[in-house]
C-alpha cells in the first residue's frame, strides 16, 4: 500500500488525564484551541489566566507573579506588560483590578491543578531596555501593547535561559504532571528561517524539562498540506485542531474517559445549539 503520510509515533502515556483532574493550560493560542476542546467536554480546565502568552519566560513569570506589576499608560489605555491586551483598561484602577484578579485565578488554578500543560510559541522576545522607559523592573515582556519600538530590544532566547527559568518551577511543583508542547503555529513575521531557529530552541528546551506531546511534529509531518491551515496559512484549521486533539486523547485518556468525552461533547453541542424557530 502506498503511504501518503508520515505518521508520528506516540506511545500511550503511563499517566492519564480524566474528569477527576484539574488542568491548567498555559501558553500560545494553541493552548486556547486545545483548552476549548476540553471545555467543550466539561473537563475541569483553566486556560490562560493572563491571556495568550507566547514565549517561555513570560509564561514562567505568569506562574510566579504574586503582585500587580507597574502599569503603563499608552494611547489612552493602561497596560500590564506581562498580560495580554484583553486586560488593558481605560483607567489605571480598572486595569489593576483586572490584573489582580488574573493573578488570583492563576495562583488558585496552579495550586489546585494536578496537570499543567504548557505550550511554547516562540523563542523570540522583546526586552525593555535603555533610558527613558515608561516603567522599570521589566525585562522580557509578554506583550508590547504597541509601545514605540525604541523601548525594546528583540532577541532570541537561549536554551539555557529557558531551562534555568523553568527548573525551579518544576521542582517547586513536582507533585503535578507537567506536559510541554511546542505550538505548530508559524511566526512568519519573524521570518521563515528565524521561525525555524526559534522552534528548534524551544524543542531543545522542552527535551530537558519533562514530558512532551509532539503537536508541532504532527502538524508538520502528518498534516503537511495547506488544506490543514486556516486562510492565513499560519494557524491550523479546525480540522487540524480536531485531529491533534484526537491524537492527544489517544495518548493521555483511558477508554472509559474517551467514551465519557464523546457523551459530554454531545451534551455541550445540545446545550449550545441555536434554534432557528
Amino acid at each position: 500500500m502506498v503511504k501518503l503520510q508520515t505518521i508520528v509515533d506516540i506511545q500511550p502515556s503511563e499517566w492519564k488525564i480524566g474528569y477527576e483532574d484539574k488542568i491548567l493550560m498555559l501558553g500560545s493560542c494553541f493552548s486556547d484551541e486545545i483548552g476549548a476542546q476540553m471545555q467543550q467536554r466539561y473537563l475541569q480546565v483553566t486556560c490562560n489566566p493572563f491571556g495568550t502568552l507566547y514565549n517561555p519566560l513570560s509564561i514562567a513569570q505568569a506562574l510566579t507573579m504574586t503582585e500587580v506589576p507597574e502599569l503603563v499608560e499608552h494611547e489612552g489605555l493602561w497596560h500590564s506588560m506581562a498580560h495580554h491586551g484583553s486586560f488593558s483598561r481605560a483607567s489605571k484602577e480598572e486595569a489593576e483590578q483586572a490584573v489582580r484578579a488574573s493573578i488570583k485565578t492563576m495562583q488558585q488554578a496552579l495550586n489546585e491543578a494536578s496537570v499543567v500543560i504548557v505550550t511554547f510559541g516562540t523563542a523570540w522576545v522583546y526586552e525593555m531596555k535603555g533610558e527613558g522607559l515608561p516603567v522599570t523592573g521589566y525585562g522580557v515582556v509578554g506583550n508590547c501593547h504597541k509601545l514605540p519600538e525604541r523601548c525594546f530590544v528583540r532577541r532570541r532566547l537561549t536554551v539555557e535561559e529557558i531551562v534555568d527559568a523553568w527548573k525551579p518551577i518544576l521542582e517547586k511543583y513536582s507533585d503535578k504532571h507537567w506536559l510541554f508542547t511546542v505550538s505548530p503555529i508559524r511566526h512568519i513575521k519573524d521570518g521563515l528561517h528565524e521561525n525555524q531557529l526559534s522552534k528548534a530552541t524551544l524543542l531543545q528546551s522542552v527535551e530537558q524539562l519533562g514530558d512532551y506531546f509532539p503537536s508541532y511534529e504532527i502538524m508538520l509531518d502528518e498534516l503537511r498540506d495547506y488544506r490543514f491551515y486556516a486562510d492565513d496559512l499560519v494557524h491550523p484549521s479546525s480540522l487540524a485542531v480536531n485531529y491533534i486533539w484526537e491524537r492527544f486523547v489517544d495518548t493521555y485518556c483511558t477508554n472509559q474517559t474517551k467514551n465519557e468525552l464523546v457523551l459530554q461533547h454531545k451534551r455541550w453541542k445540545h446545550e449550545h445549539h441555536r434554534l432557528l424557530h
